[in-house]
């Protein structure tokens, strides 16, 4: 925690969605288990000042707030808090490419792996791939939810629950239909694609931002690459949740 607020938190309003720079504190495990204390790290990233000093404030703020939330609504771990009358899809197969990270997007499956072998994932790509399993594939907050908690090394009920139904518009969300352009989303927090590289080392000649969409690549260096194809058109994934919700 101090080395983290010493060389860190000063740029942690401005990159904490940077996927490839993460500038996040790790700190989340040691919190989970109460090696740190969430009000300590508060006021002392209080005392150190600073703009990263709110935005750490506020993500403590959130943890908190799910924590009354289950809390005062314990049944939440495996019911809707805000029902959507949705018909979750149940395909074994997609749901096993999202966990192995072979999707064919490779935002989501970067993510998916550095689960897989680091027990931890970015925030911003916690938020990605929950919301392809939820709203481009249209499969069950719940399933995710529990793949994290195998996996996670923070996997803390409260957050891990709530957060997942945050993605899925079943939660506290008073924008239930949120969904995210997924190309516009790597470009954004991994311009350069170091991030999937780092990840999907299939991908690792790739040069640049092209890494986000090999589908787009010419024939003869797409079929060089040893990565599968998409398993599903976010686009059309897309119109089928909107479909399903009754848009």
């Amino acid at each position: 925690m101090t080395s983290w607020l010493n060389r860190t938190v000063g740029r942690y309003e401005n990159g904490h969605d940077d996927l490839a720079g993460d500038v996040t504190s790790k700190l989340s495990p040691y919190l989970h288990f109460g090696c740190v204390s969430p009000t300590e790290l508060v006021v002392r990233t209080d005392e150190h000042g600073g703009p990263g000093a709110a935005a750490v404030a506020r993500q403590i703020a959130w943890r908190d707030f799910y924590a009354q939330v289950l809390a005062a609504r314990p049944e939440v771990t495996s019911v809707d808090y805000r029902p959507r009358s949705d018909r979750w899809n149940s395909d074994p197969a997609e749901l096993v490419s999202w966990k192995e990270g072979r999707t064919g997007y490779p935002i989501v499956d970067a993510g998916m792996r550095q689960l897989a072998r680091m027990g931890w994932m970015h925030n911003r790509a916690r938020l990605l791939v929950a919301h392809f399993l939820t709203k481009v594939l249209y499969q069950d907050w719940r399933v995710g939810a529990a793949h994290f908690v195998d996996l996670l090394v923070d996997a803390d009920i409260a957050n891990n629950t709530m957060n997942w139904q945050w993605v899925a518009g079943t939660g506290t969300d008073t924008r239930p239909n949120r969904l995210y352009n997924l190309g516009r989303q790597a470009r954004r927090h991994d311009p350069d694609g170091a991030y999937v590289r780092t990840y999907v080392p299939e991908l690792a000649t790739v040069p640049g931002p092209a890494v986000h969409e090999p589908w787009e690549l010419a024939d003869e260096l797409r079929a060089g690459l040893d990565y599968p194809d998409r398993i599903v058109d976010a686009r059309l994934a897309q119109e089928r949740f909107r479909y399903a919700r009754g848009l």
